[in-house]
């Protein structure tokens, strides 16, 4: 089992950056896929990026792609997304997931752990 605690959320003017974390707790962070999720208002939760077990693979929402990176720093438990050129669209409550096994996937029913998510709020 793994506990996911996010933070770096907050209110930033379009255009501008944010780089969001995630903190694994326990010693196998190693054996989980990465991935954030957001939800903005009134929308369904979405996919955004996933990171392998490895951090050798990365995939990208279209809606991210170019602007947004993940990464992950195994010596801290620790995963990253840098969000560049943001735009109001941005604006959601971002979620850390983990999911253990080999494949990366960008469907939410497939991590079954969670962090309790951070504000992104992109003014225009």
């Amino acid at each position: 089992q793994v506990q996911l605690v996010e933070s770096g959320g907050g209110l930033v003017q379009a255009g501008g950056s944010l780089r969001l974390s995630c903190a694994a707790s326990g010693r196998t962070f190693s054996s989980y896929n990465m991935g954030w999720f957001r939800q903005a208002p009134g929308k369904e939760r979405e996919f955004v990026a996933v990171n392998s077990r490895t951090g050798t693979r990365t995939t990208y929402a279209d809606s991210v792609k170019g602007r947004f990176t993940i990464s992950r720093d195994g010596a801290k438990n620790t995963v990253y997304l840098q969000m560049d050129s943001l735009k109001p669209d941005d604006t959601a409550v971002y979620y850390c997931a983990a999911t253990p096994g080999v494949l990366q996937t960008v469907r939410e029913g497939d991590y079954p752990y969670w962090g309790q998510g951070t504000q992104v709020t992109v003014s225009s």
